[in-house]
């Protein structure tokens, strides 16, 4: 158990790293002024970013997700093994219940670390080197919304969140359990790795799919209130002023980001997952040959998904 958990945050970290960038120009695209875009499409958005405010400008706010990613892998896991304990019989619905029940107990941290996430990225944006910083790292930006704006502050944004990690975490564990069923990811098959690969990348593209819509609306909320000027009063009024200035395409922005960084993001997690259970178990004769199922399954990517 221990083991498992030591390999999801390491498989997790990895995979911030390689996601973080396309996450940055996720959010970039969601937020913009769609009166005064910066940004033309994906690949001008990673474009002008590295030239204006280097390559470091796509790894801002990475500081967040970085250090929420113990207590969120601790959470995913504790939660989703304790469901399906619970549960009894290990089906695809139940890794649905378990997936979605884990999903909406690890928003209590993951809301406020993509607030500041969030934040964070949209600091300085178009500068090479800001001229003025309102938030130092993640930590500083988080204790300043809740000085200013209290508990409910740095919880900006939650429901969504809830309404996003809640089916996204059963989606994900349901298309990762049905996948691997299906390929038949036995520890004795030579092809176990790049089966787990490909249900993961998979597994992470069908969960961001089937609740990005919500995704804008959070990002859009989270940001609100940065220049000093909130935009929107709710969820229902930010849903209505974006479909009235930008149509149903405001729901698809920055969604090429997302799925160019979902596969390798969960791919990397996946790998590092798996190298790290064989460096380990190497050491202690035991080979992956471990009846334990949780041992080849990865933390997801928040982000999560």
């Amino acid at each position: 158990m221990a083991l498992d958990f030591a390999a999801g945050c390491i498989g997790g970290a990895a995979g911030v790293l390689v996601g973080h960038p396309f996450d940055t120009v996720k959010v970039r695209l969601q937020v913009q002024n769609v009166d005064r875009p910066l940004y033309r499409g994906t690949f001008h958005c990673f474009q002008s970013i590295v030239r204006q405010e280097s390559g470091l400008g796509l790894y801002k706010g990475i500081g967040s997700p970085m250090m929420g990613l113990t207590f969120i892998n601790a959470i995913v896991f504790g939660v989703q093994g304790n469901a399906m304990r619970k549960l009894g019989s290990d089906t695809p619905l139940n890794q649905f219940l378990a997936g979605a029940s884990a999903g909406a107990i690890q928003c209590v941290i993951c809301c406020p670390m993509e607030l500041a996430k969030t934040r964070m990225q949209m600091q300085g944006t178009g500068e090479k080197k800001s001229k003025r910083k309102l938030y130092k790292n993640s930590l500083d930006c988080l204790v300043r919304i809740y000085r200013r704006e209290g508990v409910r502050g740095i919880n900006r944004g939650m429901v969504t969140t809830l309404l996003r990690e809640t089916p996204g975490f059963g989606v994900y564990f349901l298309t990762y359990d049905v996948l691997t069923r299906s390929l038949g990811c036995e520890p004795e098959d030579p092809y176990m790795i790049p089966k787990l690969l490909f249900a993961g990348g998979t597994s992470g593209i069908a969960s961001w799919l089937s609740t990005y819509p919500v995704d804008v609306i959070k990002s859009r909320l989270q940001a609100d209130g940065v220049g000093g000027v909130n935009q929107y009063s709710g969820i229902a009024d930010c849903v209505r002023q974006s479909l009235r200035k930008e149509g149903w395409r405001v729901f698809t922005r920055g969604l090429t980001s997302t799925l160019l960084r979902a596969f390798p993001v969960n791919a990397t997690t996946f790998a590092t997952v798996t190298l790290f259970l064989l460096y380990m178990r190497d050491g202690e004769e035991c080979g992956l040959r471990d009846p334990e199922p949780a041992a080849v399954q990865p933390a997801p990517a928040l982000q999560s998904l």
